[in-house]
């Protein structure tokens, strides 16, 4: 046992943020808070229980995550989960540090041994991406997952659409898997269209067709296509989940261990998408603790199916990545499209503190970009 005594948090480039938990006893674990574009909200959020969980029993996970979400009286939504989610990824590494073990071991043990991951290629505006797929095939990559569209109004000329078709086309012919990301940038209108385009060319999936709010219109484009459907980083709870999966229109869920309140609750959302059939694909293009975090869940789904990995990422452009930020960087190789359960106590990763704490001093938040269309009108990110 243990009492909290210190909760800490990092701002750090490019656009992450560190947890860090010390106990009475001086154990400590690491989690990870991110959410892009919102730092600040989620800082204030963390400033305020912290102050209420100092003197509680870091081993209590459940009991902290249950006053996170039912003792704040309004409940769920990006900010609150994402500061969950730094606070129950360090809770669970500190306990599971203390009994010198791997996460998954105190989640039932894993199930398998390695876990298949694939990497984006091109950017928020995306064009010449064969260069960059063939980079991700000599690093051992066998799946990669692109940007559909840059910015794409509600009717549009179909030759935007075409564009992305032989996008996929030219990576798919060096033989690697494919999914297509909407993004939630492309509407109703060209989605249905776009969907129907790509399915002769079996994308692996196609992601976020629609923005989660229009879950009738998701409905009717997963009737259209036999491509998987894929979503879910913009769901923040098991009860954000739940219309998706009793409206039979998701295939493959997309949570965000940054943003859905951590391991804990990635294990429930996992529970249910498999007792509807659905795979689970953790977004995550984010940093080092998130990555680690999802492979200990992973290693214990069942319906586990792929995870997102953010090496190398167009946002990683500040001179960070995933190899930064942790003294044991090779755990991130990737062969023949998987890479290695982490073997070794807590999240398996070692936390380079010096470098947090050097390269978080004066910060800034990392804005959300901003997408224009030729009339000057704001177009979704």
């Amino acid at each position: 046992m243990g009492k909290i005594v210190s909760m800490e948090y990092f701002r750090v480039p490019p656009r992450w943020l560190f947890v860090k938990i010390t106990d009475e006893t001086g154990a400590c674990g690491w989690g990870e808070a991110s959410l892009e574009g919102h730092t600040n909200a989620v800082e204030g959020c963390l400033d305020t229980w912290f102050e209420r969980y100092k003197g509680l029993d870091a081993e209590d996970i459940e009991n902290i995550w249950q006053l996170s979400w039912r003792g704040s009286f309004y409940r769920g939504g990006p900010v609150f989960m994402s500061a969950l989610s730094g606070i129950d990824i360090a809770l669970w590494d500190l306990k599971a540090r203390k009994l010198g073990v791997p996460i998954y071991h105190l989640l039932g043990g894993k199930v398998r041994d390695k876990i298949r991951v694939y990497a984006w290629i091109g950017g928020d505006r995306p064009n010449e991406v064969q260069v960059q797929a063939q980079a991700r095939k000599q690093q051992g990559f066998q799946a990669v997952k692109m940007n559909g569209t840059g910015d794409t109004a509600w009717l549009d000329s179909p030759s935007v659409l075409q564009e992305v078709v032989e996008r996929v086309k030219a990576v798919k012919a060096m033989g690697i898997d494919v999914a297509v990301d909407f993004h939630g940038r492309v509407h109703k209108p060209m989605a249905k269209r776009l969907a129907r385009a790509l399915e002769p060319h079996e994308p692996l999936f196609i992601e976020e067709p629609l923005l989660g709010e229009h879950i009738g219109a998701i409905k009717q484009i997963s009737e259209l296509t036999t491509v998987p459907i894929a979503l879910g980083e913009r769901l923040h709870s098991r009860w954000d989940v739940r219309p998706f999966l009793e409206s039979n229109c998701v295939d493959v869920l997309q949570p965000d261990i940054c943003h859905i309140g951590g391991i804990s609750e990635m294990r429930r959302i996992a529970a249910m998408c498999e007792t509807y059939d659905v795979g689970v694909a953790p977004h995550c293009p984010l940093g080092p603790i998130a990555l680690a975090a999802c492979v200990h869940a992973n290693a214990t789904i069942a319906n586990f199916a792929i995870q997102e990995m953010g090496i190398g990422m167009h946002y990683n452009n500040t001179g960070q990545d995933i190899t930064n930020y942790i003294t044991n960087p090779e755990v991130w190789t990737v062969r023949d499209g998987h890479i290695d359960v982490l073997s070794g106590p807590g999240l398996g990763i070692e936390i380079n503190e010096a470098e947090v704490r050097q390269l978080s001093q004066d910060t800034k938040a990392w804005p959300i970009p901003e997408f224009r269309g030729p009339c000057g009108e704001l177009r979704e990110w």
